[in-house]
């Protein structure tokens, strides 16, 4: 069994909690959130020892792991906590605000060979994974062009802002929507080189983006696109799509399904013929033992598990993987601000001292 210890019981963290409670390999020890409101229920209904400090949870309590899911500005401290500690660490994404901090925590985990895992969950949706795989066979031959897209209707009002809309606090669509997008299109088509031609915009946040776009290019000479946008009431619920063009064909693939279309059969893939071909999440799915939002919540939370008894270091979604994610949204926010410098020049001293303080803000 593996004794965990869940740290943030806000919507994720109470996702996780019932998946980890019904998991058969997972003892869960104790849990941590400042509302004792959360904390007396669960106290009093289910018999979960509860704490108000992380600190003196990590302190009182022998765990394994521990699954991180604050807000994200907590990530890297808390993190740093548990690796201190020596244990295993699933934390939500995005991993962390500051790349810095992402860089050193990662080492650190790699140094203490402990296990890592960052919550993009839609790595473990059947349509995405056919996606990469399909992609990575070489079928649809040389890939030139990726479009890797988010909208949902999160923010669509000025008034009653969460936390995800505060810079300091969860960075907004940016680090919300774009690194889930972000990290989709590393793991089908790999890590773009550079980005440019940055457009982030506030519609309703005063403090954040609503919208994110920008071209991405890669090392091959591939180029891409990146679309995002949280206040978009079109969607239900958050929409993540990513296409691939190839010489041979395309694929486009969302949480329903994922779409092939090849010019011609490929060896690699010889049970997909000539033309298109649509294979669905449902017949792509393995069964998860517990089911809570999608079967990739669990599946993700399973996977943390078996990592920790094959002491699996390189697996899914490690510090590693998500970093990348991380380096394209720090790209994309030093484009952006390097934007700044197409900008009127300011007409006097004050204006000078005024534009420079706003750059060191941005790259800062």
């Amino acid at each position: 069994m593996v004794r965990v210890g869940m740290v943030g019981l806000g919507k994720m963290g109470l996702s996780h909690l019932s998946i980890a409670r019904a998991h058969p390999k997972i003892e869960l020890v104790a849990a941590c959130d400042t509302s004792s409101y959360l904390t007396d229920v669960l106290s009093k209904h289910i018999g979960l020892k509860c704490y108000a400090d992380l600190d003196k949870m990590l302190g009182e309590e022998k765990l394994d792991a521990v699954v991180i899911s604050t807000p994200s500005r907590l990530h890297a401290a808390m993190v740093q906590k548990a690796l201190d500690r020596g244990l295993h660490v699933y934390c939500e994404k995005p991993f962390v605000l500051d790349l810095s901090d992402g860089e050193r925590l990662a080492a650190q985990a790699r140094d203490k060979q402990l296990v890592t895992q960052v919550g993009y969950h839609f790595r473990f949706v059947a349509a995405f994974q056919e996606a990469a795989r399909i992609v990575r066979s070489g079928a649809l031959g040389r890939i030139h062009h990726v479009r890797a897209e988010a909208y949902g209707p999160v923010v669509l009002r000025t008034a009653g802002s969460t936390w995800r809309s505060a810079k300091n606090e969860g960075g907004g669509a940016l680090y919300d929507y774009a690194c889930h997008a972000v990290d989709l299109a590393n793991l089908v088509v790999g890590a773009p080189r550079s980005v440019s031609g940055v457009v982030r915009r506030s519609i309703f946040s005063r403090d954040v983006d609503d919208e994110v776009y920008c071209t991405l290019h890669y090392g091959d000479g591939a180029s891409g696109q990146l679309c995002v946008n949280w206040s978009d009431e079109t969607y239900r619920k958050i929409t993540t799509r990513i296409t691939v063009w190839g010489t041979n064909g395309r694929i486009s693939a969302d949480r329903q399904e994922c779409q092939i279309y090849l010019r011609e059969a490929h060896a690699a893939l010889p049970d997909t013929r000539q033309g298109w071909t649509v294979r669905y999440t449902t017949e792509l799915t393995p069964e998860v033992w517990f089911y809570m939002r999608g079967e990739e919540y669990s599946a993700q939370i399973d996977y943390f598990v078996q990592s920790i008894e094959q002491h699996r270091l390189d697996g899914e979604n490690s510090f590693e993987s998500a970093l990348q994610a991380d380096r394209v949204v720090s790209m994309i926010l030093a484009e952006g601000a390097a934007a700044t410098d197409n900008l009127p020049a300011p007409t006097d001293a004050a204006g000078a001292t005024r534009a420079k303080g706003l750059l060191a803000r941005l790259f800062n």
